[in-house]
């Protein structure tokens, strides 16, 4: 892999366009206006420049690493691309469109890969140009930071395909975990109900914002509470993710929340809202309510 293709530059895109760059491959990055592309660009620049201010990275690499970073318009430049990884929002819809569209630009060789954290990868898979070079990617939130990706082939990958995405993984220093083609794969299909049941805990009244989080923390030895966590990966990204889950399987036991379905409707979604279980208008997070 020298040059990769990818769609969607929030956190979790320009996350993957930070690690790959910084292991000295070029990156194509879009999204739905080149404004975008450029702005997540600008939040990878941001967060080059706290780590060369605690001296983690040196100037010239940063400036060496944002060089191989080019903001685009369209998926027309992709064309060239070994990899196309597609990094949008959770919904199979929006997801659809975009492998069509940039299936029209796929090399003949190229691989095109999902960074959905629920959604089937042999039902997005036939939307692809070829099926056999479809698969799932699916990183974890901070990119950079996290050491894990989940590689997801599906009914119709080759094993040449799922050869090339474990070899892309390693190379950037990933710990690679293969997991089977079912809704949320290995880590989200146990982490997100757990999730959603500290949700549906909290909206019985059984336990306070604060003490759901600390009982687990320190009960459980988890870096960070439930509640803290849900507002790390968006409240609206686990929203949709439990759909999945309850569609997909049709098991009621994968409902989401009501209280969840409240906070996306009032579009308090977490972290990057500024507001979810917690507030986060302060220099510290509160709860909410």
């Amino acid at each position: 892999m020298q040059s990769v293709g990818i769609i969607g530059a929030g956190i979790m895109g320009s996350g993957i366009a930070q690690t790959v760059a910084g292991k000295g491959m070029d990156v194509i990055l879009t999204d739905v206006s080149l404004e975008n592309a450029e702005k997540g660009k600008a939040g990878i620049a941001k967060s080059l420049a706290r780590l060369v201010a605690k001296e983690k990275i040196a100037q010239a690499d940063a400036d060496a690493l944002l060089a191989r970073i080019t903001p685009v318009a369209d998926y027309a430049a992709m064309s060239g691309c070994d990899l196309i990884i597609e990094a949008a929002t959770e919904r199979e819809d929006i997801k659809a469109k975009i492998f069509e569209a940039a299936g029209k630009v796929l090399g003949a060789n190229a691989i095109m890969a999902s960074n959905t954290s629920s959604i089937p990868i042999t039902r997005m898979a036939a939307g692809s140009p070829d099926a056999s070079r479809f698969c799932g990617l699916h990183f974890f939130n901070p990119v950079p930071v996290m050491g894990l990706v989940e590689v997801i082939p599906g009914l119709a990958t080759s094993q040449d395909t799922i050869d090339r995405m474990k070899a892309f993984g390693e190379k950037l220093g990933k710990t690679v975990v293969l997991a089977g083609d079912e809704p949320g794969f290995v880590v989200n299909r146990i982490l997100c109900p757990m999730l959603n049941e500290a949700i549906f805990v909290l909206g019985a009244g059984i336990g306070s914002v604060e003490d759901i989080d600390a009982g687990c923390q320190i009960g459980l030895n988890h870096p960070m509470g439930p509640l803290t966590l849900a507002d790390f990966v968006g409240l609206d990204t686990l929203y949709e993710i439990m759909k999945v889950f309850q569609a997909t399987t049709g098991d009621p036991k994968y409902r989401p929340a009501p209280l969840l379905q409240k906070y996306v409707e009032a579009g308090w979604y977490g972290r990057k809202s500024g507001k979810g279980f917690y507030d986060y208008s302060g220099e510290v997070p509160v709860p909410s309510r």
